[in-house]
């Protein structure tokens, strides 16, 4: 894989609770220049962000109900609304973890259904945050991922006590299958973790070192 081809996976992203308005214009102008696949920002800098990145080759991405996913599926969905009002052309969401470790996969997909119904045209990522679940756990998120209709599903939001793995990506396209977007994210800080996770069947790769990754420091 070329330095183009690689740079086309990654989600440059920011999601700091402290990220000024010029340090996502200036993660906007980075994803311009090195022609990344979106931006990823906090739903307040979504505007900001879509307006920069206007007219240009650049996704708009907004993260939901971050970084707990413990909020009710209503607030979730509202919460999307407003994000694709403002620009947002994708969408990453985080699952009721709760309810995934009570077992109810019922709610886990009628949450994830609700955000993708709100979503309209933007496409669906679906954090299942993976190092709060056991394996079993993982699949079944990401069984319910694909009911819901949802076009990803992600490891983790970069928040919680760890990030992505290898073998946990691996699981991740074992179970969605062939035709399913799968991100990698949180702790992806190296051209080759970058290339380990692709190689394992990644798509796409969430970091907030996108630049180091594509040059290889």
């Amino acid at each position: 894989m070329n330095v183009k081809e690689l740079a086309r996976t990654i989600d440059h992203t920011l999601l700091k609770p402290d990220a000024t308005a010029a340090q996502i214009l200036k993660l906007c102008e980075e994803a311009k220049a090195c022609h990344f696949a979106s931006v990823c920002v906090n739903p307040s800098r979504i505007a900001l962000a879509a307006g920069a990145l206007s007219g240009t080759d650049v996704t708009p991405c907004c993260v939901v109900g971050f970084p707990l996913g413990a909020i009710p599926s209503e607030s979730k969905a509202a919460e999307t609304a407003v994000a694709v009002k403002n620009g947002a052309r994708e969408i990453d969401m985080v699952i009721n973890i709760g309810a995934a470790k009570d077992g109810d996969w019922a709610l886990v997909e009628s949450d994830i259904a609700a955000v993708k119904a709100a979503c309209g045209e933007a496409k669906l990522k679906v954090i299942i945050e993976t190092c709060l679940l056991t394996d079993e756990e993982k699949v079944q998120a990401c069984q319910a991922a694909v009911r819901a209709g949802a076009d990803f599903v992600k490891t983790s939001t970069g928040f919680s006590k760890a990030g992505a793995t290898v073998s946990d990506v691996r699981l991740m396209r074992e179970t969605v299958g062939p035709d399913m977007g799968v991100k990698a994210a949180g702790g992806i800080h190296t051209r080759q973790e970058a290339l380990d996770m692709l190689q394992a069947g990644a798509t796409r790769i969430g970091a907030s070192c996108g630049i180091a990754i594509i040059s290889g420091d």
